[in-house]
């Protein structure tokens, strides 16, 4: 029998009769032949409403108790859909991260998974039962209960696939794939039947929520094909693997998008070796992710560095940084809110001129003043005005003709 791996978010299991959907999902897959192992996200809105609450108790709360309070939401996801099954008949159960056997590094709230131990899910599945994992979590050296981030359980249902040498591993959510835009802000998006890995990755990274990166980057190690379907719907959804088509590689795939980017620019540093170093160490060390970094061109020797960081993190980056900007001589430390990025993303650009120029003409053309600019192999990223965004993702969309591919 083959090994299945499938994850559910928080859409899919948002309510009662959203679980009794899946459990019969879970159950035509299983009576299909295969052994079953079934990842879930918390229930809906739970981990917001989660982190709410640890908000009204405590200013700021301790980080290793709000993991294993964050930890809970997944917990009853995976004990109510194995009640729905036990229900349908079918024998089934349910494990947290840690039963699971699930270990991480000791990063609070954004940790990494460093090895898993299947022995337990083995067992389980040797005895015929359909295994629920608890997703978005696992355990420290100390046995301390640590979570992966926003969109962990996507991380847990991939690595459990690689370390279970399942033949895919199916991510279902209330979106029926991977599409050219955003639908919700192109109605002309046109689902992707498949795409790269690489492709995906920077989709994933730069604002496509229907994916986490970590997830990405590990079925690209470990060549895990991954499926992202909707639960809502019998569509086939979008594969994402290592191969795909020559005449496909050479297009323009999607326009990715994300909101709540924060700009953060010391100025007038003395331009020596060494500042770079003495800026970006302490925010990686705060644990405060860092995006686009620009510096200008040094005149008599003082220049301006500029970064951005997500919103969420402005307070904490600012907190860092000011100090910082004193210490190594700066003149100031300043912030611009109220941004987002636009990407153009597609392996179809490594080697054909023409497209970073059609893309800044089209921005110009809609009257949209580009702060930013940074981009790879495969993607331009535009830093521009937040209120902005969706007329440069529906102008962008058009201007490539993503509508009339598939």
């Amino acid at each position: 029998m083959a090994i299945v791996v499938q994850k559910y978010g928080g859409s899919s299991v948002a309510d009662a009769e959203r679980i009794l959907n899946v459990a019969r999902r879970v159950a035509r897959t299983r009576d299909q032949g295969n052994q079953m192992v079934v990842v879930v996200s918390a229930m809906g809105d739970t981990t917001d409403d989660l982190l709410q609450l640890a908000g009204q108790i405590s200013r700021q709360p301790n980080k290793r108790e709000l993991d294993v309070l964050l930890s809970t939401g997944e917990v009853v996801s995976s004990t109510l859909l194995t009640m729905a099954l036990q229900d349908m008949g079918y024998d089934a159960i349910s494990l947290t991260g840690a039963q699971a056997g699930i270990h991480t590094d000791t990063a609070y709230s954004r940790a990494r998974i460093s090895q898993i131990e299947t022995q337990r899910v083995v067992r389980e599945l040797e005895k015929g039962k359909i295994v629920i994992v608890a997703g978005f979590q696992g355990v420290n050296d100390n046995m301390d209960v640590t979570t992966l981030g926003r969109g962990g359980s996507d991380t847990t249902a991939v690595a459990l696939a690689a370390a279970l040498n399942s033949r895919e591993c199916q991510i279902y959510t209330d979106v029926e794939g991977v599409y050219t835009a955003d639908p919700r802000l192109v109605p002309e998006a046109v689902r992707l039947p498949e795409i790269g890995y690489e492709e995906m990755l920077e989709l994933a990274s730069y604002g496509a929520r229907v994916m986490h990166p970590r997830a990405v980057e590990l079925g690209e190690l470990f060549n895990i094909p991954i499926r992202v379907a909707s639960s809502l719907s019998e569509k086939p959804g979008t594969l994402i693997h290592r191969e795909v088509a020559m005449e496909i590689r050479n297009k323009v795939r999607s326009i990715a998008h994300d909101l709540g980017v924060v700009k953060i620019t010391v100025v007038g540093v003395p331009d020596r070796p060494g500042i770079a170093a003495a800026i970006f160490t302490p925010l990686a060390e705060a644990g405060i992710n860092v995006d686009t970094i620009v510096q200008n061109a040094s005149i008599e020797g003082i220049t301006d560095l500029t970064f951005t960081v997500d919103g969420s993190q402005l307070r904490e980056a600012m907190a860092v940084t000011g100090p910082l900007a004193r210490d190594i001589g700066a003149r100031d430390c300043v912030s611009a809110a109220s941004l987002g990025k636009v990407s153009v993303i597609g392996t179809g650009m490594q080697n054909t001129p023409g497209f970073a120029a059609k893309m800044f003409r089209t921005l110009s053309e809609a009257g949209i003043n580009i702060q930013l600019i940074t981009t790879s192999d495969i993607r331009i990223t535009c830093i521009i005005a937040e209120d902005r965004i969706k007329d440069a993702v529906r102008e962008l969309h058009r201007a490539f003709e993503l509508d009339a591919k598939g």
